[in-house]
């Protein structure tokens, strides 16, 4: 049916019919209790290659570079929430996170899961939607002006801001280490590291500082957005050039300028903006991906995934909590509440399998399942965690 349609033709009607499609399940999430990112990928798989084949070629063989660019936007703006007041606090996130990746990771390696698959698992396993944890606590907080639940709330959010962060950095050194394996040398993990991360972490710095500077002095008082996108495009670009962790660039240069530009708010704010249109082309675009043959192979590999991150998850938030001084009573109700998760997984997911393509389309198959039951399952539990934390005494 597409052949009678010119390339640029095709390409512009499945782009629009994609916005459009995701903005009218966006909105059927907001009216239901049907997660949004679930919707997504739901109709990905249905309209894509696997269900009714209405997704032409053409157009997802451009979701690298969709996916690469609102993976860029992502850690910019996760890289916004680091500032120093931010960090001060960091040890919940830092405990959540890393007790979830080792217990993940521990456990794979027990079921027999191929070790470099294991570590990247695991590195993946600690990213959490904050998206979804903010929902959540929103509609609880518009309910209810409990004293407790906003002292949960005052707790939680950092924790859940900084847990992506983290699962970056964590990811980051999870590469160098497979890279490191495959290579059978403890000077080439050192080597690569320095340069993936190390040279990630410069270039978004040098950057960061540069944009800082130049940060409503372009336009007067604000930023314009084109000025936003260049420097987070441009950054992403030198990345890949360079072939450091673009990724991590772009939360570095989020991180120097949140906490160096005089007008630190309007570049996040001017991103923003735009996010939205790539986040829903990205999420139908992950579901049209998906293949059934590995989607099959990866059945026990993504359940003990998704079992072990629910571990992982309660005993690393309440150590994370307790790290945090956290008031007992609210402790081991930091893991469930840390469930949710998608886009970043997601996104670490495809980066790990565009650079180490031997892990095939089983790494993505089980990241895109475990997506969905966490976006189901996980403000589920977030809310549970919520209404028993103001119950508690």
């Amino acid at each position: 049916m597409f052949q009678l349609l010119d390339t640029q033709t095709l390409f512009l009607i499945s782009l629009g019919s994609l916005l459009l499609a995701g903005l009218t399940l966006s909105i059927i999430g907001q009216k239901t209790a049907f997660p949004r990112v679930t919707l997504l990928i739901g109709f990905g798989i249905f309209v894509g290659p696997e269900g009714l084949n209405f997704i032409p070629n053409l157009v997802t063989t451009q979701f690298d570079i969709i996916a690469q660019l609102a993976l860029l936007m992502v850690g910019f703006l996760i890289g916004g929430k680091l500032t120093r007041s931010a960090l001060k606090d960091s040890s919940s996130a830092i405990g959540a996170s890393l007790i979830t990746s080792i217990i993940v990771t521990s456990g794979l390696l027990l079921f027999n899961v191929p070790l470099p698959l294991a570590i990247i698992l695991g590195c993946i396993a600690a990213a959490t939607d904050a998206t979804a944890v903010f929902d959540v606590v929103t509609q609880s907080l518009g309910k209810s002006e409990n004293v407790k639940l906003n002292q949960f709330k005052s707790m939680l959010l950092p924790v859940v801001t900084l847990d992506d962060a983290w699962a970056l950095i964590l990811f980051g050194l999870g590469i160098s280490l497979v890279f490191a394996l495959s290579g059978g040398s403890e000077q080439a993990l050192l080597v690569h590291a320095m340069t993936d991360i190390g040279g990630g972490v410069l270039l978004g710095m040098l950057l960061g500082l540069l944009t800082a500077y130049i940060t409503g002095r372009l336009s007067p008082g604000k930023p314009v957005m084109s000025e936003a996108l260049g420097v987070v495009f441009l950054c992403g670009g030198i990345a890949l050039w360079l072939n450091v962790a673009f990724l991590i660039a772009a939360m570095l240069l989020g991180a120097v300028v949140a906490n160096f530009s005089k007008h630190h708010d309007y570049p996040f704010h001017a991103i923003e903006g735009i996010e939205e249109q790539f986040m829903l082309i990205f999420f139908i675009l992950a579901g049209a991906t998906l293949n059934f043959e590995a989607l099959q192979q990866i059945g026990w590999i993504g359940a003990s995934y998704i079992a072990l991150r629910i571990i992982g998850k309660l005993i690393g938030g309440f150590i994370g909590a307790k790290l945090g001084s956290v008031n007992q009573g609210k402790q081991h109700w930091f893991g469930p509440a840390l469930l949710p998760q998608a886009v970043v997984a997601i996104g670490m997911g495809l980066v790990a399998t565009s650079l180490m393509p031997e892990l095939g389309s089983q790494l993505l198959a089980a990241i895109i399942c475990s997506t969905i039951f966490f976006e189901l399952v996980g403000p589920i539990m977030t809310m549970q965690a919520i209404k028993r934390v103001t119950n508690t005494r």
